[in-house]
């Protein structure tokens, strides 16, 4: 029963974070996001093509569908199928935030191409561990005023954010784990934008983007 349910949590917490908010409001609004502005289907894209309503419309629902697969998906499973090994599954919550963030990343519906789970996984730690996002959400603001780069704060909160539950969780190695791989997912995902960042065309904050890129 134990392995049953975590493959249950497992599969709807991809499947609630493969949900595209970013691809339906703009699909709402007669575009396709995934061809416009870097191609990308966040909060971050959106905003520049469907401008800042709709943008942080997007990053809400993003952290929300990777909070509410680690604060109420687990629960809701366990209580629908009663069992008796709820103490034995702490780690539940901590797999349902790994597949949320997969869910976004690579949704199925959209031929496994999603975002960059940077929303999703901010709501997954404001669940699993609120105070080190706490500490990433500041380093992202702080390289964001300095740099004026959405994506170098992207990838500094990426890094403080690991590094920030290894020394408040010292104990919890699987979520410490499991953090860093999410931490360096979030790296990998950005590898166009670093790639801009060096060749000096990364979209600066505030600057409207409609001329198709690489898809990230």
């Amino acid at each position: 029963m134990p392995v049953l349910i975590y493959i249950v949590v497992a599969v709807a917490a991809y499947l609630l974070g493969s949900i595209p908010f970013g691809f339906l409001v703009a699909k709402a609004k007669g575009i396709d996001i995934r061809n416009v502005g870097s191609g990308n289907i966040g909060a971050t894209n959106a905003m520049r093509v469907l401008g800042k309503p709709a943008g942080i419309f997007v990053l809400l629902m993003d952290a929300l569908k990777g909070y509410a697969a680690v604060a109420w998906l687990p629960f809701l499973v366990l209580r629908i199928v009663n069992t008796s090994a709820a103490n034995e599954m702490e780690s539940l919550p901590i797999v349902a935030g790994i597949f949320a963030v997969l869910g976004h990343n690579y949704t199925c519906w959209l031929k496994f191409k999603g975002g960059k789970g940077i929303a999703t996984t901010a709501g997954v730690f404001l669940a699993l561990a609120p105070w080190a996002l706490l500490v990433a959400l500041i380093v992202f603001i702080l390289a964001v005023v300095l740099t004026k780069y959405v994506s170098v704060g992207s990838i500094a909160a990426a890094i403080a954010l690991p590094a920030t539950v290894w020394i408040m969780s010292p104990h919890n190695l699987f979520l410490n784990i499991v953090t860093t791989a999410l931490g360096v997912l979030a790296i990998y995902k950005h590898k166009a934008n670093i790639k801009r960042l060096l060749a000096g065309t990364e979209n600066r904050l505030g600057k409207k983007s409609s001329a198709p890129e690489a898809t990230k």
